[in-house]
């Protein structure tokens, strides 16, 4: 999840916790064949200016504050021997994975249950060719950030190529949310399933994928220590074990 952040970034997340917190109790009670409805209404906070949509119709990103429309590509670059792009119909026609995940907050809340669809990384791995000292994967997201706390002028989140890979985890780059196109609150048009890390490594509105040799401390990492880089949902948390 990206979530709004300034200076007094620790004080707004108190804050929001206290928001969050009065309502688990009735959200505990809501009937799973209500959890669909209650996800596509759940607004997540984020750091990006709210200048961009995405049309899954057409693959088109539309920049409302310059009135600039342009196709959306993933690119991928970095430590390989040859950069290259996907556009949106070539990322939805990869072979393409479904998965029920649960989503755990930082703030200390969870989601049960969000259906996902999209592709796994190993994907885009049979389409390069790493360079021998490519040990890092950071995943960069469209859009500038409101505020500059992160010391980064735009989101981003990093992972071992290991991790990635690793089927345990499940991790999964998601273009679809409870069957239909990812709503941009949830990160339009392609966002970082992560279900054991929470939520602030899920990188959101996903435009590039650079392989590096060194790990990228995530916006979140640089605007306040107190989110590590490696963010594994404590045990007590979960509903099955890896």
């Amino acid at each position: 999840m990206h979530k709004a952040h300034n200076a007094t970034g620790s004080t707004m997340g108190r804050r929001v916790f206290l928001k969050v917190s009065a309502g688990v109790a009735a959200l505990a009670a809501i009937p799973k064949w209500l959890w669909a409805a209650f996800v596509d209404r759940l607004q997540v906070r984020t750091v990006e200016k709210e200048n961009f949509r995405f049309d899954p119709r057409i693959g088109q990103i539309t920049w409302t504050d310059r009135k600039v429309k342009e196709p959306y590509y993933l690119k991928v670059d970095g430590l390989i021997d040859k950069p290259f792009r996907l556009s949106y119909d070539e990322l939805k026609a990869l072979p393409q994975v479904n998965q029920v995940s649960d989503f755990h907050c930082v703030e200390g809340w969870s989601v049960k249950d969000i259906r996902w669809g999209g592709f796994r990384f190993s994907e885009i791995l049979k389409r390069v060719k790493i360079k021998p000292d490519a040990q890092f994967v950071v995943f960069h997201s469209l859009g500038k950030t409101e505020s500059s706390a992160g010391k980064l002028d735009h989101y981003a989140e990093s992972f071992t190529i290991e991790e990635l890979i690793d089927p345990g985890k499940e991790r999964l780059l998601a273009l679809s949310m409870d069957g239909k196109p990812l709503p941009h609150e949830h990160g339009a048009p392609l966002r970082v399933v992560c279900p054991y890390d929470l939520g602030y490594k899920g990188s959101k509105f996903v435009e590039r994928i650079e392989f590096a040799r060194e790990r990228q401390p995530g916006w979140w990492t640089l605007a306040n220590p107190v989110y590590p880089v490696d963010a594994p949902v404590p045990r007590g948390r979960l509903r099955k074990n890896r």
